[in-house]
């Protein structure tokens, strides 16, 4: 195979390596944003208004007693995430930059081929 065919052949593989860790980084993001939503939402949470004070004061108790446990697991999971999200975008960002690379050369090349 020629230096051409080669170059490609990498390029070709190089961008679906990208095509790759891209999808995974929409998904890391993704995932992290839906957990976000959720920790959103129980923060946003209002008293009830419609009950009794003292039945409202016994679900208001109940409630942030079971939101400061969601609250913990969400946070610990948002860190995770956080983590897998920059990984990700790493792994996308060393990806972007190959094919980029290849590019380069294969542009220099043809530069050579031209004034040949």
């Amino acid at each position: 195979m020629s230096q051409r065919q080669d170059l490609r052949q990498i390029t070709t593989l190089a961008q679906l390596v990208l095509d790759h860790r891209l999808t995974g980084l929409r998904l890391a993001a993704a995932e992290l944003a839906r957990s976000k939503a959720q920790l959103r939402a129980i923060n946003a949470s209002t008293a009830p208004v419609d009950l009794a004070p003292i039945a409202a004061g016994v679900v208001e108790v109940s409630y942030q007693r079971w939101a400061d446990i969601r609250r913990a697991e969400l946070n610990a999971t948002i860190a995770r995430q956080t983590a897998a999200w920059i990984d990700a975008r790493t792994e996308a960002g060393t990806a972007f930059g190959r094919v980029q690379a290849l590019h380069a050369i294969a542009t220099g090349m043809e530069g050579k081929r031209q004034l040949s």
